[in-house]
């Protein structure tokens, strides 16, 4: 796949991961009654407006990252009906919607990857290999055939296959296999004395595998999540004790989410993994981990961040007492700079310490 494709794929991704983040703080603006001015797709400068929806301008803007929303009165308290004029719960509810749209993203393509991997069908049988000069490869059976019979004897799984071919060796043998979604019909002749390693037919088997039901998949989805979740905040702990390499938890930039996605991409070209269905396991976990990645980072109690938001929003609902506006957005300026800052510095790691899957 060509760089220039793959930067696109990069850039759409991480563009719908943002945008479907600011989706969760505008849904749940207009649920708790704060007016959301501006929905904007990639960032300003401004380059169109495309539309007004009760009340709200859609543009469209020149920097192709994901959007924004921009809610009334979301840094002056004194604006009524604005956001900083709102309760302190409406305040954390927003912000806490963002993050929860990136977790709900990403456990919704865990569900995927994990109908996709499928379960062992335990009541069928299917080639996995021929051996040559086999009889079932001089018979003409191929890997993927799943076996239904045995001269009529229906076969229900893998040990029932061998029982009833071995008690059969030495004489011609009617197969019926389903291949490719038709049943087709083969004879053959088990050996009696197989070579070293072989069975009588020469074959070797395994379960097909079958796509997982919903309800599982779910749950293994919200246990991944979980996981990822628990270790993303052992990590720093980790980190202090010396336990981990600091080279393979640092943060990535989108240099970095470049380089893992694009390694992601080749895993699944020249991986051949045996799914219930066909679909890029690896590019798509990528996906799933950045989208939760996302809604953790933001969760982080950093003022100019979601968390930080909702760290401001702790002293009213539990004191009762409002940290003043003012000091609130002098902090989350300072903060926001001080991240840009940052965000520099792991651009440049990004590029003299390139990030390798492991």
């Amino acid at each position: 796949m060509s760089v220039i494709l793959l930067i696109l794929q990069v850039v759409i991704i991480i563009g719908l991961l943002i945008f479907f983040h600011e989706l969760g703080h505008f849904l749940v603006s207009r649920a708790v009654g704060v007016h959301i001015e501006e929905f904007g797709f990639g960032y300003p400068p401004r380059l169109a407006k495309i539309a007004t929806w009760k009340g709200t301008e859609i543009t469209l803007n020149w920097i192709p990252f994901g959007g924004f929303v921009r809610p009334k009165g979301e840094d002056d308290d004194t604006i009524e009906g604005g956001m900083a004029a709102a309760p302190a719960w409406k305040r954390l509810t927003i912000a806490a919607a963002g993050p929860l749209m990136n977790f709900l993203i990403g456990i919704i393509i865990l569900v995927v990857i994990y109908s996709a991997l499928g379960i062992p069908a335990s009541d069928q049988a299917m080639i996995t290999q021929v051996a040559p000069n086999s009889p079932a490869m001089q018979a003409g059976l191929l890997p993927g055939d799943i076996f239904i019979s045995v001269d009529d004897v229906a076969i229900e799984n893998m040990d029932q296959l061998v029982t009833v071919i071995n008690e059969r060796a030495g004489l011609p043998v009617s197969v019926k296999v389903l291949r490719a979604g038709q049943v087709e019909t083969f004879i053959l002749t088990p050996r009696l004395e197989p070579p070293p390693g072989e069975g009588a037919m020469g074959v070797a088997l395994s379960n097909p595998l079958k796509p997982t039901p919903f309800f599982k998949s779910v749950g293994y989805a919200l246990e991944s999540t979980r996981l990822i979740i628990r270790e993303t905040l052992l990590l720093p702990a980790r980190l202090i004790r010396g336990t981990v390499d600091p080279a393979i938890v640092r943060p990535v930039g989108y240099k970095g989410i470049y380089d893992i996605y694009s390694q992601a991409v080749e895993m699944d070209q020249e991986t051949s993994i045996a799914t219930a269905e066909p679909v890029p396991i690896f590019t798509l976990s990528i996906i799933a981990n950045i989208s939760i990645a996302l809604g953790i980072t933001n969760l982080l109690p950093i003022p100019a961040l979601d968390g930080g938001r909702i760290l401001f929003t702790l002293p009213e609902l539990i004191l009762r007492k409002r940290i003043p506006q003012k000091w609130e957005n002098a902090i989350n300026t300072v903060s926001f700079l001080l991240l840009i800052l940052l965000m520099v510095v792991i651009t440049v790691l990004d590029f003299t310490n390139p990030i390798v899957l492991p």
